[in-house]
């Protein structure tokens, strides 16, 4: 349980942060939301995964193609999370 506990935090944080390199533009974020967008991201890649694929934990937690879609999910979480700041700020 430890394992798997420390193996989430450890991707969150890879694809968090790959994800912030990627995506043009500053981020306000801590550490703690870039591995929570890494979470985030996992879980959405995951999803996606699951319904293009079909593929899920089942096939294994570490996976390079799990940790590319963990990757291409913090990415659209972080293109989303900046759509509604920009929303939110215009209207203040």
């Amino acid at each position: 349980m430890l394992g798997l506990i420390l193996t989430i935090l450890v991707v969150g944080a890879i694809a968090g942060f790959v994800a912030r390199l990627l995506v043009p533009g500053r981020q306000d974020m801590s550490i703690v939301a870039t591995i929570g967008l890494g979470i985030v991201g996992s879980l959405v890649g995951g999803f996606l995964g699951y319904l293009l694929f079909g593929k899920d934990a089942g096939d294994g937690f570490l996976q390079p193609a799990g940790i590319i879609g963990s990757i291409l999910g913090a990415v659209i979480a972080l293109v989303i999370w900046q759509m509604t700041q920009r929303r939110s700020s215009a209207h203040v």
